[in-house]
């Protein structure tokens, strides 16, 4: 039985504007209750958390039987039908720091494809959502990608691994694309930086090592705006765990300034 997408959507915006309410509201108590994961750089705090226990409580009243999957509590993934794809807190550094470039996401995906979802920014109650072949949309106004005239105009937002080893590879490939794009950008959510590339903020994002969590709202976003996409194991020569979107005018040059740079090996 086919799915309403828009209906998802429904959910996803209630669900993820919890979320973001209970993260907004609890953050000074949440960021003294603070733990680490695979690196020191790599945090987790109490609303982290608490925003999953919501959603999942949530999802399981308005969606029963269906599975989740959280950045903090793990999962799998359903083989047929539908499952929840959650990032409790996208940007979690930046929620410590007090940094208001942070989001709550939630989507839906079908066979491991997203369908529907909804990114919300809790510090300025910006709602970002995008069913499949609906469209995408901040607040209810149709996004569409920018169409930038070559790479020299191009901004890129970027991000780094938690490792450090890693995080200084991809620092010498950034120094390298620096010298042929307009500008770089490193925000910290990459939810948001894919939105951004939907809205045409960034005209391209490029990273490694995210989770499904991190890009299964946004990359819905960012692909119903028009852009092209790739996602894990779909462009060897990015690596194997590379996440990209782009604005259609440059996405082929950059993908080969990429691999020029050595983006692939890092």
């Amino acid at each position: 039985m086919p799915f309403d997408h828009r209906a998802l959507v429904d959910v996803a915006v209630r669900v993820a504007t919890e979320a973001g309410e209970l993260v907004r509201t609890s953050r000074d108590q949440a960021v003294s209750l603070v733990d680490t994961k695979s690196t020191i750089t790599d945090v987790v705090t109490e609303a982290d958390r608490a925003s999953e226990r919501l959603v999942r409580a949530r999802l399981g009243e308005l969606r029963p039987g269906e599975p989740v999957i959280g950045e903090e509590e793990g999962g799998e993934a359903a083989l047929d039908g539908l499952t929840w794809v959650v990032d409790p807190i996208d940007g979690t550094v930046n929620y410590l720091y007090g940094i208001p470039h942070y989001a709550v996401s939630v989507a839906a995906q079908e066979n491991g494809e997203s369908v529907a979802a909804a990114v919300v920014e809790p510090a300025s109650g910006r709602v970002w959502t995008a069913s499949r072949g609906g469209g995408a949309f901040l607040d209810g106004v149709p996004l569409r990608v920018s169409a930038p005239e070559g790479l020299d105009v191009t901004l890129l937002g970027y991000g780094f691994a938690y490792r450090a080893e890693r995080r200084r590879r991809q620092a010498q490939t950034w120094a390298a694309l620096s010298e042929v794009l307009r500008d770089i950008r490193r925000a910290g959510a990459a939810s948001l930086d894919l939105c951004a590339v939907a809205a045409g903020r960034l005209d391209a994002y490029a990273e490694h090592s995210l989770g499904r969590w991190d890009w299964a709202g946004g990359a819905l976003l960012a692909r119903e705006a028009g852009a092209v996409v790739l996602l894990p194991g779909e462009a060897p020569e990015l690596g194997a765990d590379a996440t990209f979107a782009a604005a259609p005018s440059i996405a082929d040059a950059l993908r080969t300034a990429l691999v020029d740079a050595g983006f692939g090996k890092v």
